[in-house]
């Protein structure tokens, strides 16, 4: 299993790598095609780029899979106590939720904001990977473990395209690109990203309180960690209050949703920041 895991993670980090490459190559042959308006015959043919972005994608999700699965037949139980195991979850979520938007709105763009940040993820991994060790006592709750993380997954991968509209939605508002989706599409998506994103979200706390019960005696200890997830949690809600009670759209919610995903990986690489319970590497 250790073998399937290992060259798993780099078959995944190759294919994410070339699926970006060929869409960097389909973006470039698609502003060819704008450049020469009425006369697309004289730009090579996109289809075989994006047949490649599409098969490289599935490969690179694929593979990440196989990591997932391997770890814990390994360890025999949810890969998600390290770092490491995190970071690939973390990254196959990203990955899941590129997929489903890019099927749900029919553009190649929220699939290619989900491979940019699962690659940054997988490098990351990469260099954190640890072999396998016995779990700590507070994270001996295994099976609560499991769908604590799996919540996160669920609400990072989600808001992480949320992430990706907001900033295609401002770079939009300023030069109204055709080869991006437009701005009333980025709208919808960063909307919906946190209205799947947050029920999760608030899972994560919720969970984490009784798993912190379980583990400290105590529901809430102001862990940096915690503290963290908590004004995470905050600005995601200031963003709903702000887009459903008063009415906010646009650069504001955008600028509000690029805020909150800053707040993710404040939480996510607390860690290393600052010192408390959740010192897991």
């Amino acid at each position: 299993m250790a073998a399937l895991e290992s060259f798993s993670l780099y078959a995944s980090l190759v294919s994410t790598v070339l699926a970006i490459i060929f869409a960097i190559l389909l973006f470039a042959g698609s502003r060819k095609v704008l450049a020469l308006k009425g006369q697309p015959e004289k730009v090579p043919s996109r289809s075989i780029w994006k047949i490649l972005v599409t098969v490289a994608s599935t490969l690179a999700f694929v593979f990440l899979t196989l990591v997932i699965i391997a770890r814990w037949i390994e360890i025999g139980h949810g890969p998600f106590s390290n770092m490491y195991e995190f970071a690939v979850a973390f990254a196959w979520g990203t990955m899941a939720m590129g997929f489903f938007f890019q099927r749900r709105y029919k553009t190649g763009a929220f699939l290619n904001i989900g491979l940019l940040i699962a690659l940054l993820l997988l490098i990351f991994a990469v260099v954190k990977h640890v072999l396998p060790q016995p779990l700590v006592p507070a994270l001996q709750q295994s099976t609560l473990l499991s769908v604590h993380v799996a919540s996160a997954v669920v609400a990072y991968g989600t808001l992480t395209i949320g992430f990706g509209a907001a900033v295609l939605f401002l770079i939009q508002h300023n030069r109204n690109s055709d080869l991006l989706p437009a701005k009333e599409v980025l709208e919808v998506v960063s909307y919906q990203s946190v209205l799947i994103g947050f029920p999760f979200l608030t899972a994560l706390i919720v969970l984490g309180a009784l798993w912190a019960d379980i583990a400290w005696g105590t529901y809430w200890s102001w862990d940096p960690k915690e503290t963290a997830s908590l004004v995470t949690w905050l600005f995601y809600a200031a963003y709903m209050h702000a887009r459903v009670v008063k009415g906010w759209r646009g650069t504001r919610t955008a600028v509000l949703l690029i805020i909150g995903f800053a707040a993710i990986l404040l939480t996510f690489f607390g860690n290393y920041i600052f010192s408390g319970l959740h010192a897991y590497n």
